[in-house]
Formats: C-alpha cells, sequence, structure tokens
C-alpha cells in the first residue's frame, strides 16, 4: 500500500525526550516500511525515518520556549495546508493522521480513503463542533474508555499503542525508590504521587516534561515536596527513561484525567515495572489489578496510593518478582509494535474497502 501518515509537528518523530504520539507514529511507520508498503511521513523536518519526509519546517516547533501558543497554532495551520496540498497531488491508497480533530474539514479536499487515530481526550469543549459535524468520519482509538465522551462517531477499531520492547530492559531486582514519569501537568497527578511517597516514607524519582503552561503549576504545587527523597531529575531521554524504570520497584501513576493510554504504563511494565495508578481512562484496560500492578480509586486520593505502596513492599521476594515477570509478559502478548501494526493493516483494508463501495 502507498501509505500517507500526518504526525503532529511539536515533536520530531521520533522524539529526542517526552513526545508519546510522535513515538507512536515512528514505530508504525517503521514496522510498516519492513512489511513492504510504501510510506509517506507528514512531520518536522528533524524527524529521522526510513520513509519519505515531507515538511513545512526544518525543526519540530517546541523547540523555541519563548513563543506563544498562537504562533504555534499558525505554524500547525501551514503544515497541515502544505501537506493536504502533497497528498491530494501525489493519491496515496490511504491516509492516516494522527492530529486529532484538525483534518477533519479538509477531507471532501484530498477525495481518498483515510483514517484519524485519537490520540487525546474526545471532552474538549472546543472541540465538539469538528467532531459533531464530521462524525461519519473513520475513527480509531487507543482504548475503548476514550470512546465514552462521543459514543456516536464512527469507530473503525480501537488499536493499542505497541512500542519496541526489545529497546526496554528487563530487571527483576530493582533498586529501593518509585518512580513518577510524565508531564508535570495537574493531569498527571505528581504532586499527588510526591504526597503519597512522602506518606509512606519512599524515595520517589520524577522524570517529566515542564511546559510553559504547566511552570506555574509544577513551582506552586510540586516544587515545595521537593526533598531529599522526592527528588525531580529533568525530562529524561529514551536511556534515561529505560534506567529510571527498570530500577524502580513501582511507578505511580495517580492521574486527574481519563487518561487515553499511557504509553509510559507500557513502557514500565516492558521493564518489569508495577503500575500503581488510579482506575480512570484506559488504566483497567492496560493494568491487571494485583498481577502487573494496583488499580486504586481515585476517590482515596494519595491515601489510595499510599495502600499500594504498602502492598508492593509486603510481598515476599517471590510474590514481587512474579509480578515483574507478568508485567514484562502481558506487554509482549498485547503491546508490542508488530500486534499494532496487525491492527492498523485490517483498519486500512477495511476503510479502503468501505471507500471502494461506496464511489463505485
Amino acid at each position: 500500500m502507498k501509505i500517507a501518515i500526518l504526525s503532529p509537528i511539536e515533536e520530531s518523530v521520533p522524539p529526542e525526550k517526552y513526545g508519546g504520539t510522535e513515538l507512536v507514529v515512528y514505530n508504525i511507520v517503521e514496522e510498516l516500511i519492513k512489511r513492504g508498503h510504501e510510506v509517506t511521513l507528514f512531520a518536522s523536518g528533524d524527524s529521522k525515518t526510513s520513509a519519505k519526509l515531507f515538511y513545512s519546517y526544518s525543526k519540530k516547533i517546541r523547540v523555541n520556549p519563548d513563543q506563544s501558543l498562537k504562533e504555534m497554532e499558525a505554524k500547525k495551520s501551514v503544515f497541515l495546508g502544505e501537506s493536504l496540498s502533497k497528498i491530494r497531488q501525489e493519491k496515496f491508497d490511504i491516509v492516516h493522521t494522527h492530529i486529532n480533530w484538525r483534518t477533519l474539514p479538509f477531507l471532501p479536499l484530498i477525495d481518498m480513503p483515510s483514517v484519524h487515530t485519537l490520540h487525546g481526550p474526545l471532552n474538549i469543549d472546543y472541540q465538539l463542533e469538528v467532531y459533531q459535524r464530521y462524525k461519519n468520519a473513520n475513527y480509531i482509538t487507543i482504548s475503548n474508555a476514550q470512546r465514552k465522551p462521543l459514543p456516536y462517531l464512527k469507530y473503525l477499531a480501537t488499536v493499542y499503542n505497541g512500542i519496541d520492547i526489545k529497546k526496554f530492559d528487563f530487571n527483576i531486582n530493582p533498586e529501593n525508590y518509585f518512580s513518577f514519569l510524565g508531564r508535570m501537568s495537574y493531569e498527571k497527578g505528581p504532586e499527588v504521587a510526591a504526597k503519597a511517597a512522602i506518606q509512606s516514607g519512599q524515595k520517589l524519582k520524577m522524570a517529566a516534561k515542564i511546559d510553559l503552561s504547566n511552570k506555574q503549576f509544577y513551582d506552586k504545587y510540586v516544587k515545595p515536596l521537593e526533598n531529599k527523597d522526592v527528588v525531580y531529575i529533568g525530562e529524561p531521554n529514551h536511556k534515561e527513561k529505560n534506567i529510571l524504570l527498570k530500577n524502580s520497584k513501582a511507578l505511580l501513576a495517580p492521574i486527574q484525567w481519563e487518561e487515553p493510554f499511557g504509553l509510559y504504563f507500557i513502557e514500565a511494565m516492558a521493564c518489569g515495572t508495577p503500575v500503581i495508578a488510579f482506575k480512570r481512562g484506559s488504566v483497567p484496560e492496560i493494568v491487571i489489578d494485583g498481577k502487573t500492578g494496583y488499580v486504586v480509586d481515585s476517590k482515596k486520593g494519595s491515601t489510595g496510593i499510599v495502600e499500594a505502596i504498602k502492598k508492593i513492599n509486603s510481598l515476599s521476594d517471590s510474590q514481587y518478582q512474579k509480578m515483574r515477570v507478568n508485567c514484562r509478559k502481558h506487554v509482549e502478548q498485547n503491546f508490542t509494535i508488530e500486534k499494532m501494526v496487525d491492527g492498523y493493516e485490517k483498519v486500512y483494508k477495511k476503510a479502503i474497502t468501505d471507500w471502494e463501495k461506496k464511489n463505485r
């Protein structure tokens, strides 16, 4: 198949540090090429890919921390317009977008089969106008829970994100600390993780991106909780993330929102590291309570996280090691690149077949 894939341009593909969607896009593109497909990637110019690369900007647009959100929005619009113009000229078998709602109003202009993986939440007010008008586009969710706010959209499938497990080291004997990974934002619950670590007397290493929009939150709610045992170690690259996770007793994820997927859940489990997370969004679909971590009632707040930490610490060595083995197996069986791309190939074929029937 001749496939066009549109990525966000906030980060390069793959991202140098934080960037879940861009990493997923990279994994999809490389596996599709490995399977013999002809792929053109529409992304930032500093992306590293085996595909043909089309770009409007030579570098990811998050490179300048001083630019306004409106300036970034303008760049996204330029990129989308130029990308769709190129797609229309070349004629692809399928167009696969990863930029959520932005492409939808322009689908009639490209006049070819398309599918749209939704990476973000579907309960954002200003986006509803677009989804309601284009409810019959071919949507793909990354968890079943993600669909809840907009059950009336045309969903072709749920395809779980997949990772290259060879890039994550399994470790049966971690060090004596817990970890937090993600964005330093309210949604991810870093201050809850810090409070739980303090309340339970445990060491916590926090690795996270701090966007300009989240700096005030970090300075007010998280930084005051830092001490010799609760330490912010910066925004990690892949090597640093791998070391953090494989040596961690468990990942703390007290999320404050309906997480659509949570790539860091499966990255932790690939290292053998159990996940302690609130029962919100995708968590019950990804973490097996009592087997690959603990799914906690979010109403309990930090107290619930403390209780789960105590459960981890009360396990015998053999019980805990079995849990770490279960974590790795769970990812191997459900969240690999190969399994993810198997799902996307099926969706592509269905979308193309439906298009051909409609346009006979």
